[in-house]
């Protein structure tokens, strides 16, 4: 091995720790997203970094906008990184695995947030591996990772109206009425997640797929 390798591998191992979580939200780049149903994921990471006392920067893949930081007392801390993708919705798959191969992260310590039109708004629900169910984001992970072996906590949007599909749904602004109880959701979905990387899968869906 040349030094010159030698110190790019020590590099690469100083990036890596075996106890980091990354925690992405799902949504769509650009203002003209920001406030839509299909962004709802994005919502949950701001509160994550701000949880974690740091701002959201631009990670050296240039593929997403992270914030790294510890959750949890002292002894039981857990390293977090949560990352917004900075592809669009159905290209997501190339950021996410991007940040597990630099932070050498499993596909088992990915949690991925996002929205959900098979429940209800406002309805949580924390599960681990499982398919698509045509949610582009997902479709887009499953391909780039070769497996759907990851925890997901999805966030009810509800059903469109016969009269709309889902597709125009998603890519809408919540109703009034959505928008007065979006904080106290995604403050739960935050929540959740934290649960989720602190006291594991079941104690989590105890709590929070009621």
């Amino acid at each position: 091995m040349t030094l010159l390798h030698a110190l790019r591998q020590r590099r690469s191992d100083a990036a890596a720790s075996p106890d980091v979580w990354i925690v992405v939200g799902l949504g769509n780049p650009g203002p003209e997203y920001a406030a839509t149903r299909h962004n709802v994921g994005y919502l949950v990471c701001d509160l994550m970094a701000e949880r974690l006392g740091v701002s959201l920067r631009a990670h050296r893949s240039r593929r997403a906008d992270v914030a790294e930081g510890r959750l949890g007392a002292l002894a039981e801390a857990v390293r977090v990184v949560a990352a917004r993708p900075r592809s669009y919705m159905n290209h997501s798959g190339g950021a996410v695995s991007a940040l597990l191969a630099y932070y050498k992260v499993p596909a088992q310590r990915l949690v991925v947030v996002h929205d959900e039109l098979d429940l209800p708004f406002g309805t949580l629900r924390v599960k681990y591996d499982g398919g698509d169910n045509g949610h582009n984001g997902l479709k887009s992970i499953r391909s780039s990772l070769g497996t759907g072996s990851y925890h997901r906590v999805r966030i009810g949007i509800g059903r469109p109206p016969e009269s709309r599909s889902a597709a125009d749904f998603v890519l809408q602004r919540f109703s009034a009425a959505e928008r007065r109880d979006l904080p106290g959701v995604a403050d739960t979905a935050a929540n959740a997640v934290e649960s989720l990387l602190l006291r594991g899968l079941t104690m989590t869906q105890s709590d929070y797929n009621g």
